[in-house]
């Protein structure tokens, strides 16, 4: 992408979270979504569920878009160490890897398509979110930043269903 593409791109995602940074997410918790909520604001994610062995291994790979508001959201069946690589992934993704609580413990930004090296998100990671790579920096996603979805056990979730 060109200096003016990435000026195009940054001028739609500035105007975009200037929209969910101030919308108020309480809706009913439904699998196929995600919210995100920080100091910087709130975000809603469409996502696919990739919560078996089989769709965790295929992932995002081969794919040649994603749309802006989407993403994959990987659920394991306990906490662990995980780690990602871009193997068969066109497009640069960011990765969000979440705790238990839905609190975001590490933000890996721009993956790299294609890239075989391993990106490790911590220990005890119960999910990880991925999506179109410059998106999480665009909006502020950090570290500490709280996830909401039915994944996350409602007596410990930082942010419950």
């Amino acid at each position: 992408m060109g200096n003016s593409g990435q000026a195009t791109l940054k001028v739609v995602l500035t105007a975009l979270w200037a929209v969910i940074g101030t919308t108020s997410f309480s809706g009913e918790c439904r699998d196929d979504q995600v919210y995100l909520r920080g100091d910087w604001g709130q975000a809603r994610f469409s996502v696919e569920l990739a919560d078996d062995k089989e769709e965790r291994a295929k992932g995002l790979m081969h794919r040649e878009s994603l749309p802006k508001s989407s993403g994959m959201l990987f659920v394991y069946p306990v906490p662990q160490v995980v780690g990602f690589w871009m193997k068969n992934t066109l497009i640069p993704l960011d990765m969000i890897f979440i705790d238990k609580t839905g609190t975001v413990q590490r933000v890996h930004h721009m993956a790299k398509p294609l890239d075989e090296s391993p990106i490790f998100g911590g220990n005890s990671i119960l999910a990880v979110l991925e999506i179109n790579g410059g998106l999480a920096e665009m909006l502020g996603i950090v570290e500490g930043s709280q996830m909401r979805h039915p994944a996350f056990d409602a007596e410990v979730a930082a942010w419950p269903c």
